[in-house]
């Protein structure tokens, strides 16, 4: 896993780095292996608070590697690749939950981008709670331009972020777009030059919180999608429930009331 991931963790912050630099850590098996094994990881660690994924080298993530291309040109990966509406992980299968792994992750997630983030590559990125791109990173919903769809789980996210006339006409054409045009179409949260530095800074924030709450706030939008108006209240008023008086809590209040960093537990 160390081939394609490196997870170094400090202070309830995860710092989650694709290190195949040479391939501009282009998704081979082994890295989907990676990204789904390093999620269930880091889901299980109770001491993670905040994630923050980003690419080592020139690049986010370039997509697919292009040597499943050309098994697919030989019709060598359609012999050899399971039927893909079959589900391996709950309501996924392997691609999807190579994306779907993040964003269902416990504790938030924050996208550090620079470079190609192009396929499969933006579709990670679209795992993320929080998005912080370089305004010159390259990005792209590139699947059309090898004959494919997007199916590494990403459309039921793009739906909630961006503009579907958007999301069409960029799914058409493969057209590749900026990390500025990024912010405008609302896929990236904010834009920066220096895009692992202030998501660390950002993730650090987070971890301060206390996690009750910012676990159960990102399970409440996470599921907000499929509740209906009522559903979403009785969820959010049992929540509260269940925080108010909890020992994160009053710890909470103990630190707003005496202006100091919360002492909080894992659990």
């Amino acid at each position: 896993m160390e081939e394609r991931i490196k997870v170094d963790i400090k202070n309830g912050v995860a710092d989650v780095k694709l290190v195949r630099a040479d391939k501009l850590n282009a998704l081979d098996y082994a890295m989907m292996d990676a990204l789904i094994e390093t999620a269930e990881n880091l889901n299980k660690d109770k001491s993670v608070r905040c994630v923050v994924m980003s690419g080592e080298g020139r690049g986010f993530c370039a997509g697919l590697d292009m040597a499943n291309f050309s098994a697919m040109a030989s019709g060598e990966r359609k012999k050899s690749t399971r039927n893909l509406t079959e589900r391996t992980h709950g309501i996924t299968n392997k691609p999807q939950q190579c994306i779907w792994g993040w964003r269902e992750l416990r504790a938030p997630v924050i996208a550090a981008v620079h470079g190609p983030a192009l396929g499969g590559g933006f579709q990670l990125m679209l795992a993320s709670d929080i998005r912080i791109v370089h305004p010159q990173a390259k990005m792209s919903i590139m699947e059309s331009k090898w004959g494919l769809v997007p199916d590494m789980s990403s459309t039921p996210i793009m739906r909630y972020l961006a503009r579907e006339d958007v999301i069409r006409e960029l799914t058409y054409t493969a057209r590749v777009f900026s990390g500025e045009e990024a912010k405008t179409y609302g896929f990236a949260t904010h834009v920066s030059e220096t895009p692992h530095e202030d998501a660390m800074k950002l993730a650090t924030e987070i971890a301060s919180r206390s996690p009750d709450a910012v676990q159960k706030s990102k399970a409440l939008y996470n599921a907000l999608p499929d509740r209906t108006t009522e559903e979403a209240l009785i969820a959010e008023a049992a929540a509260q429930e269940e925080l108010i008086g909890s020992p994160n809590q009053v710890e909470a209040v103990m630190a707003g009331m005496e202006k100091r960093e919360g002492n909080f537990t894992d659990g």
